[in-house]
C-alpha cells in the first residue's frame, strides 16, 4: 500500500468537518453551494475542505453545466479500510489467544489435578 497515499487519506479523515462532509455526500451527489448551507464557514473554506478531500481520493467533482457536483469516491475509503483490517485481524487474534489462555488459567484453578503445585501461597499447608 502506498504510504503517500494512505497518510493523505487519514489527514483528510482528521478533520470533522470533512468527515461530516463525507457523511453527508454519502446519501447522494451535491453542488458546492449544497454541501456549504449546513455549515458554519464561508463558501472557500468549504471549497479548501473539498480540495483535501479530492487530492485524497475520497471524493470526486465533475461538471454537469455551470454546476459542479461532488460525489463520494468509495475506492478512497478502501485505503483506510483495508489498512485498518490488517490491525483488525491481529488483533482479534491476540485477544483470542488471551481469551483462550484466560480460559485455561481458570480451568486450572477450578480443577487443579493431584499431586500438581499450585503455585506459591496456594497450597492448603501453607
Amino acid at each position: 500500500m502506498n504510504d503517500r497515499r494512505l497518510d493523505s487519506v487519514f489527514s483528510a479523515l482528521s478533520d470533522p468537518t470533512r468527515r461530516e462532509i463525507l457523511g453527508i455526500l454519502s446519501r447522494g451527489p451535491l453542488s458546492v453551494n449544497d454541501l456549504a448551507r449546513p455549515f458554519d464557514i464561508s463558501l472557500p473554506a468549504v471549497s479548501r475542505h473539498l480540495k483535501v478531500l479530492e487530492r485524497a481520493g475520497l471524493i470526486t467533482r465533475s461538471r454537469e453545466g455551470q454546476v459542479r457536483p461532488c460525489r463520494i469516491a468509495p475506492e478512497g475509503l478502501k485505503v483506510a479500510a483495508s489498512w485498518l483490517e490488517e490491525y483488525r485481524e491481529l488483533w482479534e487474534a491476540r485477544l483470542d489467544r488471551m481469551e483462550s489462555y484466560l480460559e485455561s488459567m481458570k480451568a486450572s484453578r477450578e480443577n487443579p489435578e493431584e499431586g500438581e503445585d499450585e503455585g506459591p501461597g496456594r497450597r492448603e499447608d501453607r
